[in-house]
């Protein structure tokens, strides 16, 4: 055919045409009728008509020729029936022959403008079925036309009866229906033939239009030959007129050329073919052609001269038309008709006139009248005056009421895409009725005999591929393109259309977006794009008369009985009354698109569609023998191997490797498929687009269980994940770096679940069930994947290990076999985000696994109770540990991940903790110093929590991690200090430099001591400070005790020990529970005192060292407070019979040191009062009476009397003396103040 030719003006140009008629088109426009819009005024009723060519394949109009009156039309033109240069290749065929439709014509329409089926276009059909459909209620012919839907639109075909009967008497292909329609229509149902005045006509028309072709108007002489072939094409029978029907599927495609093409000067027909390529889903590649050689040999091309698209009021039709077209001169756009002048024009053909020229919109109509073949006249009529013609007068406003009630029915009652329905009126009747023949085919033994079946089902196809290539509103059809495929399917017989199945299944399949947040799936479910109308019968029917030129004849079938038909309009009169069938209701709710509310549903949905394509495409290879026997419903074991039998992770190692050099091998190219599949073939094609679509469904449900802490079930569906991707690369010849970004994203998740599964060991055996368990849709899917390879490439990574180490070691290989395929084709820097995801999940993994070995490190350490060395073990797992811990920290720095390296240097620090000491029994505990090996490793510990902190920079980077840094690197100096201080190495070190280098590591320690911040951990660094100065009094307090000589040393040493006794208690007095802490400090600066009053000499010194003394056991009664409410608590609680001694461990240590320091707080304080007394005793002696000191005295003897008497009492309980105390004490603060 030609190029299409576009005519987009929307309304014709004011004064275009008279009355608001149709437009006429002056000399030198376009070839066909442009789009115009018109309103024709007949008669005060308006019929808005609007006609677009959307292809045209006439050549430019040629120019007819005026007739000279009594030119003879019996006689033939020397060019009768030859191809002549004026008509274009279309020739003969177009104007010699007016052929009928062919049975599939809508179809070929429909494959050319697939774009406007389902959704713009309502009806799409021949013109003269069209024309056959407008004149119903005015003729009292038989109508026969198969109807199908595709969405909104309706295809109009002819279904000629006679002749598909003549057909089953030969092969029996239809006798079903012939059956049918013998037993329910037409009892007595006999071939008729046309009459010789019929052939006689067709002759008389076929001259004439070449005569006006020629422009000659006297007869020439006419050849042998030409007589002959006149005289044949007179006499052939009318089966030969038509286009023969293609046989059902079953049968050899043997389908017979139209007789006239053997007119064409011998050029043959176009090969017939049914769909040239199918475009397959979005995104991905094209399909080769769908169709076996017999499948194309349907015969279904669109060979009409022009495709308009026609508007006829509201009502949009594609329509196809062969209506010779002539122009020129005067007449730039005319039908020419040829009349008798003895037979007046009647209703019907000027219906058909009529229809004629608004669908190809020509304005006028040129008639040639003549008397037994002799020419008489011409008569030149415009189109909006047909309607008024004499003898041939209608109503405009009646045909698109009858256009519109037809619609109407059609679409109220046609509601099922992918039946035929056949439309059926008998000669003389007034009943119309609608029948299913899909229905009716599916009763008998074979459903697919109905020849329309592979029309429809690849013209649904089609239009679904068409929706789903639309990106930005395929969406909004996903319900109404959902529906199309399911049709499609459910058209087919599996066994004879594997492709279009497995393609229709896959488009299924990406229907249903996989990554979708479900709030978007919600708002796709009102998807029903189609409104069309039903058929109501609510108004009294209205009875017209019928004229025919053919006479009338009366049914003998009664609507009320046949019970076959859909639906039954019982009289055309009917179609007049307007909106006599206007829609009340919605007719395909079924279009909507399924709701999923889970993604779960969404991929079993997924996979469901993955399944039948999978097994379209496995039916369809013919190597089945080849094959190793499987059964689909026998589940695949699915065992775990023991770590030992594999190696361990030198094992793991060696099946990384391989692995790694497999994922090389694709980018080269390679493909092995076990079945024979051809590479390139459409099997091997659509079989990688399903396996691709079968892994990432079960990525996204392994992700889905994932979320809800089912390790065993994603485990289980990630395995099927990968071993789906097994089999598309063993398939693949070359691998596309978005499918290796898929298998670095399954094995990062795989990692993910190790990971988990290894820190929820303690429900193992809920685990190991849901990973075992697969439903029957899963093992049909692995045993297809089993058809092309062992799916063996990942085994390594799926297997769920009872051990925790193997399970930690798999996680980690994962991820770093995730690493390794982004350093493929440059993936690295194409996915920069997916990469820092799986460095960190590296840098993660790295990290528990150091862990790990630190924590079997620490717990064989513990269990070395008497070995003096570190085992090789230790060691061995101390390298190990290590080895994790720096892997992790590059994999954070090169990504730039300041806190999580920082978190893995401090790992670091706590694992040479670790190392220091397991240096630390190693000698004999009596004689034990601080080692070199201690010092060694606590110093490397300080320095990677250094490098910790300088790797946050600021506290204000992560506040919580630069605490805990803060606080670990705290306590490894207060370790070192307080081992160097309890075993001190004198004999390697000086004393001075030992106390000199305890001095500074408890500064540092206090230093890296935050007790300003608010935290949960402030009371720890509260306790902490308050040791460390507690520890350096205790040491300078020592060495003033051990110094001799040096008088300015000690005199520093003295306040220094002063001064961090007294930050002691200020800190240990803001703690509520350390009371036995304050107690002993306190105790310490009693000894102090006693210690510095030990070199005065003055009485009058030593009476104010031991009053400041006295002060400070006075200062003890909060911390005595404390103490006995903890003592009553005790006493209070209930004890139960039985206890176990570890219950009872942390009261009896307690009670043990408050028993301790209570005996030694008695003592000092008797000591004290003692000294006090005889001072003051002594001073009272020597110097005259003092108010002062005589009450100070007198109070004193009373408080130490008391305590003697309390201290003798040996049968007092700890609350008891506890109680005392604090009342002594009480006593001897009121005594002083009233001294003061």
């Amino acid at each position: 055919m030609g190029d299409p030719k576009e005519a987009g003006a929307e309304a014709s140009p004011p004064g275009a045409a008279a009355r608001g008629g149709l437009g006429v088109l002056s000399q030198g426009e376009s070839e066909e009728p442009c789009a115009q819009g018109a309103a024709l005024l007949l008669g005060g009723n308006e019929v808005k008509s609007r006609a677009v060519v959307k292809y045209s394949s006439a050549p430019p109009r040629p120019a007819f020729a005026r007739l000279e009156e009594k030119t003879d039309l019996k006689l033939p033109p020397a060019n009768w029936l030859r191809e002549s240069a004026q008509l274009g290749p279309a020739g003969t065929a177009v104007l010699g022959h007016h052929k009928k439709s062919k049975p599939f014509s809508s179809f070929g329409m429909a494959y050319d403008f697939i774009d406007s089926v389902g959704n713009d276009v309502d009806v799409v059909s021949d013109s003269e079925n069209i024309k056959k459909l407008l004149k119903i209620p005015y003729s009292k012919s038989h109508v026969s036309l198969a109807v199908h839907r595709v969405g909104r639109t309706l295809l109009l075909d002819e279904l000629d009866i006679q002749e598909l009967f003549m057909r089953s008497s030969q092969t029996g292909d239809w006798t079903w229906l012939k059956e049918f329609y013998q037993r329910l229509i037409d009892q007595k149902w006999q071939r008729k033939k046309k009459s010789k005045e019929h052939w006689y006509q067709k002759a008389i028309l076929s001259k004439f239009l070449y005569y006006s072709i020629n422009g000659d108007g006297a007869a020439q002489p006419v050849p042998p030959a030409t007589e002959q072939q006149e005289s044949a094409s007179a006499d052939q029978p009318q089966d030969s007129e038509g286009a023969s029907w293609p046989a059902p599927f079953e049968m050899p495609a043997s389908v017979s050329e139209d007789p006239s093409a053997s007119s064409q000067g011998g050029e043959p027909l176009e090969p017939s073919c049914l769909v040239g390529h199918v475009a397959s889903a979005p995104k991905e590649q094209n399909l080769t052609t769908l169709f076996s050689d017999g499948e194309n040999g349907q015969g279904l091309k669109n060979d009409f001269v022009r495709n308009i698209l026609w508007t006829f009021e509201d009502i949009h039709m594609l329509v196809g038309s062969n209506m010779p077209i002539f122009g020129g001169g005067r007449y730039p756009a005319v039908s020419l008709r040829l009349r008798d002048n003895n037979k007046p024009i009647n209703v019907l053909t000027g219906i058909d006139y009529w229809l004629d020229n608004l669908i190809c919109n020509v304005p006028e109509l040129v008639m040639c009248f003549h008397v037994n073949g002799i020419v008489q006249k011409y008569e030149m009529i415009k189109t909006e005056e047909i309607p008024n013609l004499e003898n041939s007068n209608f109503s405009t406003k009646v045909i698109k009421d009858i256009a519109q009630n037809i619609l109407s029915f059609l679409k109220s009652n046609c509601t099922k895409e992918g039946h035929t329905y056949w439309l059926f009126k008998a000669s003389g009747s007034d009943i119309v009725k609608l029948y299913d023949l899909t229905t009716l085919c599916e009763e008998t033994e074979d459903k697919y005999q109905n020849p329309f079946t592979m029309p429809v089902a690849v013209l649904l196809y089609k239009v679904a591929c068409n929706m789903m290539m639309k990106k930005n509103q395929n969406k909004k059809h996903y319900g109404t393109i959902r529906t199309l495929l399911l049709n499609c399917v459910k058209l087919l017989d599996k066994s004879r259309h594997p492709q279009i199945i497995a393609s229709a299944n896959y488009m299924l399949s990406e229907l249903f977006q996989l990554d979708e947040p479900k709030k978007e799936e919600s708002s796709e479910s009102p998807l029903n794009e189609n409104s069309d109308e039903s058929y109501s019968e609510e108004e009294e029917e209205e009875e017209m008369p019928d004229s025919d030129e053919n006479g009338s004849y009366n049914s003998s079938a009664d609507p009320s009985h046949d019970n076959k038909a859909v639906a039954i309009i019982k009289s055309v009169g009917e179609l007049s009354v307007p909106e006599k069938y206007k829609s009340i209701h919605q007719i395909r709710p079924s279009c909507a698109f399924p709701v999923c509310h889970d993604t779960e549903e969404r991929c079993r949905l997924v996979l469901s569609y993955v399944l039948e394509g999978l097994k379209s495409v496995d039916s369809s290879i013919k190597k089945e023998s080849d094959l190793p026997a499987a059964d689909p419903s026998t589940p695949i074991p699915l065992k775990y191997e023991d770590e030992s039998t594999r190696g361990g992770p030198e094992g793991l190692e060696k099946q990384m490797a391989l692995f790694l050099d497999k994922v090389g091998s694709l980018q080269k190219g390679s493909c092995s498929s076990q079945s024979g599949m051809i590479p390139g073939s459409w099997q091997h094609k659509m079989k990688l687009q399903l396996i691709l679509k079968s892994s990432k469904a079960y990525y996204v449900l392994s992700d889905a269980a994932m979320s809800l802490h089912k390790y065993g079930r994603a485990l289980r569906y990630i395995k099927l994940a990968l071993q789906s991707h097994d089999t598309y690369c063993c398939l693949c010849t070359n691998v596309l770096s978005e499918v290796l970004l898929f298998l670095s994203q399954y094995l990062t998740l795989c990692g993910d679940i190790q990971l988990m599964l290894a820190q929820n060991a303690n429900n193992r055996a809920a685990h190991l069930e849901e990973f075992n368990y697969q439903t029957k849709e899963d093992q049909e899917i692995l045993h297809s994947l089993h058809r092309e390879s062992s799916c063996q490439g990942f085994a390594w990574a799926t297997d769920l290990s009872t051990d925790l180490e193997s399970q930690l070691s798999v996680s980690c290989k994962c991820y770093e076999a995730a690493n390794e395929i982004l350093q493929f084709s440059d993936l690295k820097s194409q996915n920069p985000e997916h990469y820092v995801q799986v460095l960190k999940r590296m840098g993660n993994i790295r990290n528990e696994i150091g862990v790990f070995y630190m924590n079997q490190a620490a717990a064989l350490q513990s269990e070395r109770l008497v070995s003096k060395s570190v085992s090789a073990a230790e060691q061995q797992l101390w390298k190990k540990s290590f080895s994790c811990f720096e892997k992790g920290i590059h994999n954070f720095e090169s990504i730039d991940d300041a806190t999580n390296a920082a978190l893995l240097l401090c790992n670091t620090g706590r694992l040479m903790r670790i190392c220091a000491q397991a240096h630390c029994g190693a000698g004999d505990e009596c004689r034990r110093e601080f080692s070199p090996e201690e010092g060694l490793y606590y110093n490397k510990a300080v320095d990677y929590y250094l490098k910790a902190l300088r790797s946050l920079g600021t506290r204000d980077t992560h506040p919580a991690v630069w605490d805990s840094v803060n606080w670990e690197l705290s306590t490894t100096y207060f370790t070192m200090a307080t081992l160097q201080q309890d075993y001190a190495p004198l004999s390697r070190k000086a004393q001075e430099q030992i106390e000199k280098e305890v001095s500074e590591a408890m500064m540092k320690s206090l230093k890296h001591c935050d007790l300003d911040s608010l935290s949960a951990r402030q009371p720890l660094c509260q306790y902490r400070a308050a040791t460390i100065h507690h520890r350096l009094a205790s040491m300078y307090h020592s060495c003033l005790r051990n110094q001799v000589g040096d008088e300015h040393l000690r005199k520093q040493h003295r306040v220094l020990a002063d001064l961090h006794y007294g930050k002691a208690v200020k800190l240990f007095q803001l703690l509520r529970d350390a009371p036995c802490e304050l107690l002993r400090v306190q105790l310490e600066r009693v000894a102090f005192a006693e210690f510095q009053m030990t070199s005065q000499n003055s009485n009058v010194g030593k009476l104010k060292t031991l009053s400041g003394a006295l002060d400070t056991m006075v200062r003890t009664e909060p911390a005595l407070q404390l103490l006995r409410k903890e003592l009553r608590e005790e006493l209070e609680q209930p004890r139960p019979e039985e206890t176990a001694p570890a219950a009872e461990a942390a009261p009896a240590l307690r009670r043990e040191e408050v028993t301790k320091l209570l005996g030694i707080f008695e003592s000092r304080l008797s000591f004290l009062l003692l000294q006090s007394i005889k001072l003051l005793s002594s001073t009272k002696k020597k110097t005259s009476s003092n108010t002062e000191e005589d009450g100070a005295l007198k109070t004193n003897k009373q408080i130490y009397s008391q305590l003697l008497r309390a201290t003798t009492n040996k049968s007092a309980t700890l609350l008891e003396r506890v109680d005392v105390i604090i009342h002594l004490l009480e006593q001897l603060a009121q005594g002083h103040s009233a001294v003061q």
